[in-house]
């Protein structure tokens, strides 16, 4: 069953740029979609026309639906689509940089039912994050890269979440770092049978994490399959994620 469908979907931002265009992609329930592609392809503009964000960026859907669990959602707000068992950790971060690690998870249970069970739930994400549990106490700003990245994930799946969209968390992290995100997003997923929707250049993460994959460009989605296949492809790593043709394959195991 598909948990998301997105329909030949365009976006325009102030009306005019085109973002998106005829874009078709559907995520199914338990499963892990990778969205890859270079820089202004699209994908995040993809990921704010079902999140609900677009608005707060001057975009609006010009055509197309996105449907949530058979639910019409094209422009919901934000905090419907919450409730829906939709959660999303933003590029960049974006964690309350003057609260504690503590308050920002809280936060994470706010809009969702998850407030009635928010202390077993911590402990659930604590257990898959345990540097999070150490840092309890600390004001998020003062923590590092990496561990405002566990952080931000963190409160996402704090929702518990049916369906989690991620952008970029790799971006500006440590081989290390990204190798142990991706381990715990493939640990949630069998634990909560949550499904995942990672927009991603990592090809390390995007392999570790997913097992299908959609190719954008352009505004438009170019080519879909597995991700391994996709990703062992020299033409559309050359081509779009920026990797030189004949190079040598990814260093990872797509069955690790």
């Amino acid at each position: 069953m598909s948990l998301l469908e997105v329909e030949h979907l365009s976006v325009r931002y102030g009306g005019v740029v085109l973002a998106l265009d005829d874009a078709s992609l559907s995520v199914e329930e338990g499963s892990a979609v990778g969205l890859l592609g270079a820089n202004g392809a699209g994908k995040t503009s993809l990921l704010r026309a079902v999140s609900g964000l677009l608005g707060f960026h001057g975009g609006a859907v010009s055509s197309g639906v996105v449907r949530v669990a058979d639910r019409v959602v094209t422009g919901a707000h934000p905090s419907a689509l919450v409730k829906l068992g939709l959660g999303q950790c933003l590029e960049g971060r974006r964690i309350f940089a003057d609260l504690t690690v503590a308050e920002n998870l809280r936060i994470g249970t706010f809009v969702r039912r998850a407030h009635a069970d928010a202390k077993r739930r911590r402990d659930q994400v604590i257990e898959w994050f345990p540097v999070l549990g150490e840092r309890l106490g600390q004001k998020g700003g003062l923590l590092s890269g990496g561990e405002q990245q566990m952080l931000a994930i963190g409160r996402a799946l704090m929702s518990k979440p049916r369906l989690l969209l991620l952008d970029e968390p790799s971006l500006g992290l440590a081989p290390l770092v990204v190798a142990q995100i991706g381990d715990v997003l493939r640990r949630v997923r069998e634990e909560d049978q949550m499904a995942v929707l990672l927009v991603e250049q990592s090809t390390a993460l995007a392999l570790r994490v997913t097992d299908r994959a959609y190719l954008m460009d352009t505004g438009r989605i170019r080519s879909s399959g597995t991700t391994a296949a996709m990703l062992s492809d020299d033409r559309v790593r050359a081509a779009y994620l920026g990797t030189a043709a004949g190079s040598e394959r990814i260093g990872v195991d797509p069955g690790a």
